[in-house]
């Protein structure tokens, strides 16, 4: 099975959103980047003035090198902004902060998907990892019980992925309604800040949709569902 016509009609759909779904976020945000805030308030500030409108002060707010690199470290109740968002005021900048600082609220009220992302991590990077190997070893040998046990492993990401929407959908609804109820943006400027932080999503529904049909393949190539796991 070194080419399979199966394989690529699942992964071609899966990379071509993927795509689309990165480009409109990097397009989204390089339009928004450009269009500075009314209050002034950099990214940074955005990211503390959120948090201490929702009670929470113990949170760090430090910079990050990189791109788009932005995240909320709940191990060590740290918020890294990146170059792009950190020292910038512009309305893409406050989005993107906002967005981080509602993951801190979410680990600071126990927000149950959050938490059980955060325990799947450890079995989603050993699954989407070591799962490749093993099928590949599994369809090589024509081992069934191989072939189970990298998709079990390989599901393990795939319920990462799945688990992460709702992480990141909740994060952007609290970023959007508290930014303009904090005073850091207008309600017309939050659409636009909120506008960056729909498009970003988009590739976090793209990467779900992509481990999604790739799960059905190996559903499929192994016979689970119907398909065959010959050559």
């Amino acid at each position: 099975m070194f080419f399979d016509p199966l394989y690529l009609l699942f992964m071609v759909p899966g990379l071509i959103l993927a795509g689309l779904a990165s480009l409109f976020t990097t397009t989204t945000f390089n339009k928004y980047s450009r269009v500075a805030s009314a209050s002034g308030m950099t990214g940074a500030e955005a990211a503390r003035r959120l948090l201490e409108t929702a009670g929470i002060y113990n949170v760090t707010i430090e910079h990050v090198n990189g791109m788009l690199t932005d995240h909320y470290d709940p191990t060590s109740h740290t918020l890294r902004l990146s170059d792009q968002v950190y020292s910038s005021s512009s309305l893409s900048a406050i989005g993107v902060a906002c967005h981080e600082a509602g993951h801190a609220i979410q680990h600071a009220t126990n927000y149950g998907p959050l938490a059980m992302r955060s325990a799947l991590v450890p079995a989603a990077n050993f699954g989407s990892s070591a799962s490749y190997f093993i099928l590949l070893l599994g369809f090589l040998f024509q081992s069934q019980s191989m072939i189970l046990v990298g998709i079990v492993l390989f599901s393990l990401a795939v319920l990462f992925t799945l688990v992460t929407l709702p992480v990141e959908y909740n994060a952007s609804s609290r970023a959007k309604k508290l930014m303009v109820s904090a005073g850091i943006v207008s309600r017309g400027e939050a659409a636009s800040a909120g506008a960056v932080l729909n498009a970003a999503f988009m590739t976090y529904v793209a990467s779900a949709v992509s481990a999604l049909l790739t799960l059905l393949y190996y559903l499929i190539r192994s016979g689970l569902l119907g398909g065959r796991s010959d050559d």
